[in-house]
C-alpha cells in the first residue's frame, strides 16, 4: 500500500508534471494541436494520440504527459513523411460575411461581437455534425476541412440557413462560401498549399448567400443531390481549366 501510494504521489508531483508538460509543449505544441482529422485516416499514430488525450481527462498524471509526448512525437514523425503535397484528398471550405466591415463600422464594437458570435454558433454545429474539422476562425469567417464534400456541401447548406435566421439591430448577415477538393499539405493544425488558396478565392468570388464549389469538388458530389451551375471563375494562382458552379440543395 506504501509503494502504490508513493507512485501515486509521484505521478501526480506538481514540479515533475510541469516541467514535462513544459518541455513537450516547447518541443512538440499543446495537446489542443494533436490532428483530430487526421485520425479518421487510422494511422496509428494519431489514433493513438487522441486515446491518450481522451484518456488523461482533467487531472493529468506525469504517465499521461509522457505517454502524450511519445504519442505527439509520432505523430510529428509521421507528418514529416509526407513531404510536400498531401496524399489524401481534403474537402476545404472557407466562409466569410458579406459587408461585415462596413456594418461593424457604424454598428460598433459590441454589436459587432455580438453578431460574431451569433454567427459562429451558427456555422460550427453544422460543421462538426457532418464530421468536419474547424482549422482555424478568421475574423468574421472560418476555414474548414473535411473527409466528404458531401458533409462540407451540406455543412454550408445548414450553416446558410441558420445565419440567415440572425439579426442584428435590424441587420440580417449574409454568408457566402467556396469549397474546393485537393490534397493540401498539413503543418501541424494548419493546411498550405494551391488548394487552400482556391478555395479561399471561390469564397471571394462566391456572391451573397452561394456555395461556390470547384469543378473537381463537384465531380464527387451525388448530382440528384444539389443544382449546379457554372459560374465564370479566374483567380491568381488557380489553373486556367478550373471551372467553378454554384450549388444549392436539390428539392
Amino acid at each position: 500500500m506504501g509503494l502504490a501510494d508513493s507512485a501515486r504521489r509521484f505521478n501526480r508531483s506538481p514540479r515533475l508534471l510541469a516541467a514535462v508538460r513544459r518541455s513537450r509543449e516547447r518541443a512538440l505544441g499543446d495537446e489542443e494541436f494533436v490532428d483530430h482529422l487526421s485520425a479518421s485516416r487510422g494511422r496509428p499514430a494519431d489514433i493513438a494520440a487522441r486515446e491518450i488525450v481522451g484518456m488523461r481527462g482533467d487531472a493529468p498524471g506525469l504517465l499521461g504527459e509522457l505517454g502524450l509526448t511519445a504519442a505527439q512525437a509520432w505523430q510529428r514523425l509521421a507528418e514529416r513523411q509526407d513531404r510536400g503535397r498531401g496524399k489524401v484528398d481534403v474537402a476545404v471550405l472557407f466562409t466569410d460575411l458579406v459587408g461585415f466591415s462596413s456594418w461593424a463600422l457604424e454598428a460598433g464594437d459590441r454589436s459587432a461581437i455580438r453578431l460574431l458570435s451569433e454567427v459562429g454558433e451558427a456555422i460550427e454545429p453544422p460543421v462538426l455534425a457532418h464530421q468536419g474539422e474547424i482549422v482555424k476562425r478568421l475574423g468574421d469567417g472560418l476555414m474548414a476541412a473535411f473527409w466528404t464534400v458531401e458533409g462540407a456541401a451540406e455543412s454550408a447548406f445548414e450553416a446558410n440557413a441558420r445565419v440567415a435566421a440572425i439579426e442584428i439591430d435590424g441587420y440580417r448577415p449574409t454568408l457566402r462560401t467556396g469549397m474546393h477538393l485537393g490534397r493540401p499539405r498539413r503543418i501541424g493544425g494548419d493546411y498550405f498549399g494551391v488548394d487552400v488558396n482556391i478555395a479561399a478565392r471561390l469564397s471571394d468570388a462566391a456572391k451573397p448567400g452561394e456555395v461556390l464549389v470547384s469543378g473537381p469538388a463537384l465531380a464527387t458530389i451525388d448530382p440528384a443531390t444539389v443544382q449546379a451551375s457554372k459560374r465564370r471563375f479566374r483567380a491568381k494562382g488557380a489553373p486556367r481549366d478550373l471551372s467553378a458552379h454554384s450549388i444549392e440543395p436539390s428539392g
